[in-house]
């Protein structure tokens, strides 16, 4: 795509978070957008975010588990960015009118202790580079209509992000089986979903392997401090103003998200 159709795209896109409307699929009104052209216009986006005084906190992948690739109808993972305005407080009021559609799922969330460069990293590099691990829960949102997503709308939507809550006891990673922990999900204090962490891609860590060695070829290493989210253990659930969501992930404790009322 030339570069006037992509920041074209990327103005449909940054009008969407301003205004609160929604705009139609990307893949409907650029039928020939490839792959590629989304991760630029994400890129268009977040860049405008950054001059605009936000900043890069971490990455999330997204789409990397059958529940979610089957809900959304897609067969790949994507990632995006993580920004410093995303994050919120577990327990604290979130308001739920910051957000356009949002839905919410439960995550294994990395800190990292040192860079990550791809390409080429292995599962190895990625442990060392762990410093420890959170549980989290990821506000999805999407500035898509109906969640009409293609894997390029939500890619160049970055990534459908909306929010992160961290939970608030941090956990070395050798003292975690990823791939064996499991996970409830209640909303309104009753079982929304379950899951576990072998549900993405076969366990957590790959994801951040997936991700390190897919930016990459990009420029783009993993810094030390960031936040990675490795994709949801389970299928998103909506939620609204006066929801509050617990996620309770075995050997990690649990990360509880309360959604208050307010306008955008």
């Amino acid at each position: 795509m030339e570069a006037t159709v992509l920041q074209a795209a990327a103005a449909c896109l940054e009008r969407a978070y301003e205004t609160g409307e929604l705009a139609s699929p990307l893949i409907d009104t650029y039928p020939d957008i490839t792959l590629e052209d989304a991760y630029r216009i994400q890129q268009r986006v977040v860049r405008g975010w950054v001059e605009r005084g936000d900043t890069v906190r971490g990455h999330k992948v997204g789409l990397a588990s059958v529940a979610m690739q089957r809900q959304f109808g897609v067969d790949q993972p994507d990632y995006g960015h993580l920004t410093a305005s995303m994050f919120y407080l577990e327990h604290q009021p979130i308001p739920a009118g910051r957000f356009l559609q949002p839905r919410i799922e439960p995550e294994i969330a990395f800190v990292l202790g040192a860079e990550l460069r791809g390409p080429g990293v292995t599962v190895a590099d990625a442990a060392r580079a762990v410093d420890f691990v959170l549980p989290a829960l990821e506000i999805v949102d999407s500035r898509i209509k109906d969640w009409q997503i293609s894997i390029v709308d939500t890619i160049a939507d970055n990534a459908s992000s909306g929010g992160v809550v961290l939970g608030s006891t941090p956990t070395k990673l050798g003292d975690v089986d990823l791939r064996l922990a499991g996970c409830v999900l209640h909303s309104g204090g009753a079982v929304a979903e379950t899951g576990a962490g072998g549900a993405v891609l076969g366990s957590p860590i790959n994801a951040l392997v997936w991700l390190a060695n897919t930016v990459g070829p990009l420029g783009v290493s993993l810094q030390p401090g960031h936040v990675v989210l490795p994709g949801s253990m389970t299928k998103s659930i909506p939620v609204s103003a006066g929801d509050t969501v617990v996620a309770t992930i075995a050997g990690l404790g649990s990360v509880t998200a309360v959604f208050s009322g307010g306008t955008r």
